[in-house]
């Protein structure tokens, strides 16, 4: 396994260096929060962006994709770039956007109420993305995380609805964006915590929904919980071409990149706890195969090559439908039958060790 993860670092070192600055990292040299610190120091003096129309002409480099459309992360539209009166685009101008696919605006992926809607974040490019006016306005300013039961799915497939990520702490709504924008979210974030690093610590208190998210410090910066879905995120959605074509756009105007993007290794490099108990949840759980899923059969069925002390299936709110302890497994395959439909949370515990997953009974 251990050569695994020095290979996936390395395909990252490869895939960052063919595209940075020579020299740019040259005293991130550190561990943990030190190296926090020693990319906060090369990225934090950055120029300012205008909001507005700073941001709005970005997007014209940052964030278009190959068909020349806006590429938004919260719908599959195809919006066109500049206004409505300059150009016959769908640009924000004040109007429209009752339904999606009607215009596109700024989504500050870290809500402004977060920060109180202060500069340099308010326009800090990194984390201010087009997305669909519609949707825009249902997440609000919501934090991200794993949605059981949605209320509202966009046209890409992000969701809102209860927050379902395990060991969050909370019962409230939150919005789910994506699969193919997770990582690009995830390393939005480490950003902050590292961009802002002498001021994201004061933030904790000023937004319910932050408060959720953020631990009130200046080195670790999120609750575990949130901090393990961000890792894993940026673990299980890789960097893609896109995201580095938009740090490279950023960086030729704000004079600043996004230390995730070019080395997404670092996040592990700095928060190497919260990797570290992931590795051990995560890893040696992985070769589990859960089927089918969804299941029309009102059964599923658990493969293995490992042995399990406990399953249990719970539903959304929090009833035990099965609690199976030292369940005996016939050539490595268990199946739970009778399920009644619905959408679960299936729980398997081995070494003390936990893998969760979701399950959904049609």
């Amino acid at each position: 396994m251990k050569k695994i993860v020095n290979l996936l670092s390395f395909l990252y070192l490869t895939i960052g260096f063919s595209q940075i600055p020579a020299g740019y990292y040259d005293t991130a040299i550190g561990t943990g929060f030190a190296l926090k610190t020693q990319l906060y120091n090369k990225i934090s003096p950055h120029t300012t962006l205008t909001y507005s129309p700073g941001l709005w002409n970005l997007y014209y480099t940052s964030d278009v994709r190959t068909d020349g459309k806006v590429w938004d992360i919260y719908s599959n539209c195809n919006f066109i770039f500049g206004t409505a009166a300059t150009t016959g685009g769908n640009q924000d101008d004040g109007t429209g956007g009752s339904v999606e696919c009607q215009k596109y605006n700024r989504e500050h992926t870290f809500p402004q109420s977060w920060f109180s809607s202060t500069p340099p974040m308010y326009s800090d490019a990194f984390i201010v993305m087009p997305s669909d006016k519609k949707v825009n306005g249902l997440r609000g300013n919501f934090a991200y995380g794993m949605v059981g039961n949605p209320t509202f799915t966009s046209g890409n497939g992000s969701k809102i609805g209860n927050c379902v990520t395990p060991n969050y702490p909370y019962n409230f709504q939150v919005f789910e964006p994506a699969d193919e924008f997770k990582g690009d979210i995830a390393r939005n974030y480490f950003y902050m915590a590292t961009c802002y690093e002498n001021l994201i610590g004061s933030w904790q208190t000023l937004d319910p929904n932050g408060d959720t998210v953020l631990d009130g410090s200046n080195d670790n910066v999120f609750e575990p919980w949130f901090l393990n879905m961000l890792l894993i995120w940026n673990n299980q959605d890789p960097v893609s071409q896109k995201e580095i074509d938009r740090n490279n756009a950023i960086y030729a105007i704000q004079g600043n990149r996004n230390p995730f993007i070019d080395h997404p290794e670092y996040a592990c490099q700095i928060w190497t706890t919260a990797c570290t108990n992931l590795s051990i949840n995560t890893l040696e759980l992985a070769n589990i195969v859960i089927y089918p899923n969804p299941s029309n059969e009102h059964k599923i069925n658990i493969e293995t090559p490992i042995s399990i002390d406990s399953i249990s299936l719970i539903t959304v709110n929090g009833q035990l439908i099965v609690d199976s302890k030292k369940p005996v497994f016939n050539n490595n395959s268990y199946i739970l039958d009778n399920i009644p439909q619905g959408f679960y949370f299936l729980k398997l515990s081995s070494n003390n060790q936990t893998l969760i997953k979701k399950v959904i009974i049609n």
